[in-house]
């Protein structure tokens, strides 16, 4: 027998439910945060179709896809 009762898998899963609301809250709160016309970087205009796509950019596309990048590394 594994040791792992009932109550320890249902706390696991209680776990996991409570960091994937979380998780929601916080895209959803990213979503609906004031953004910036000029990009945060490299502080050229961020193009009007990015921020009516996503208002809450701060950076603009070129810049957000090398902020990605490196967050991957």
């Amino acid at each position: 027998m594994s040791g792992t009762s009932n109550f320890d898998i249902e706390l696991a899963e209680a776990r996991v439910e409570m960091e994937r609301e979380a998780g929601l809250a916080r895209v959803k709160a990213s979503l609906e945060g004031t953004g910036s016309a000029t990009c945060v970087d490299c502080e050229d205009p961020i193009p009007e179709p990015r921020r009516l796509a996503m208002p809450s950019a701060r950076r603009c596309a070129g810049c957000q896809s090398d902020f990605e990048r490196m967050a991957k590394c």
